[in-house]
C-alpha cells in the first residue's frame, strides 16, 4: 500500500495575496493579471491567511449589491469564516472539509500557522482522476492477460 496523497504535494505554492486594505477593484484587476480565481487575504510578518476574496464574492457580493468596488476594501466582501487546512494532512481530509464547507478553495497552511499555499477543487480532480486512471488501467490489462492466457 503507498501513502496518502498529501495537502503538501498538490496544493499550488505560488498563492495570491494581498492585504485586507486592498480595494475590490484592485484586488479584480489582479486575478485578472495572475489568471486566477481567489486572492487570500494576509496580515503580519507571518503572512498568516485571514480571509479570502474570490470571484464569486465579487460578482455576487460587491457588483450584483451595486457597491462601488474602486473605493470598496476587500475587508468588507470577503470571506472571513476562513477554512484552512494544514500542509502535513492527507488530500481526502481536504476534499471532506471542501464539502462540509462549501468551498472549492482552501488555503494551506505551514507549522506556526503562515500561508504555504492553497488547493482547488482542480487540484484534487486532477489528483484522484489519475489515479482512477490507475485503476481503469489495471482492469484493462487484467482482461488483456486473461484472454492470452485463456485463448
Amino acid at each position: 500500500m503507498h501513502a496518502p496523497l498529501l495537502v503538501s504535494n498538490l496544493c499550488q505554492r505560488d498563492v495570491v495575496t494581498a492585504q485586507d486594505t486592498i480595494t475590490v477593484k484592485d484586488a479584480a484587476e489582479l486575478m485578472r493579471k495572475r489568471h486566477v480565481g481567489s486572492v487570500v487575504i494576509t496580515q503580519g510578518t507571518l503572512n498568516k491567511p485571514v480571509g479570502i476574496l474570490t470571484d464569486r464574492d465579487i460578482a455576487i457580493i460587491a457588483v450584483a449589491r451595486d457597491f462601488d468596488p474602486i473605493t470598496m476594501p476587500v475587508a468588507e466582501v470577503m470571506s472571513s469564516q476562513l477554512h484552512t487546512i494544514a500542509a502535513t494532512q492527507p488530500a481526502i481530509t481536504a476534499l471532506k472539509m471542501m464539502r462540509r464547507h462549501g468551498v472549492r478553495r482552501l488555503p494551506v497552511t505551514g507549522e506556526f500557522g503562515e500561508l504555504v499555499g492553497i488547493i482547488s477543487l482542480d487540484d484534487l480532480l486532477n489528483a484522484y482522476g489519475a489515479e482512477l486512471t490507475l485503476f481503469a488501467q489495471a482492469m484493462r490489462r487484467e482482461r488483456e492477460v486473461e484472454q492470452r492466457v485463456r485463448v
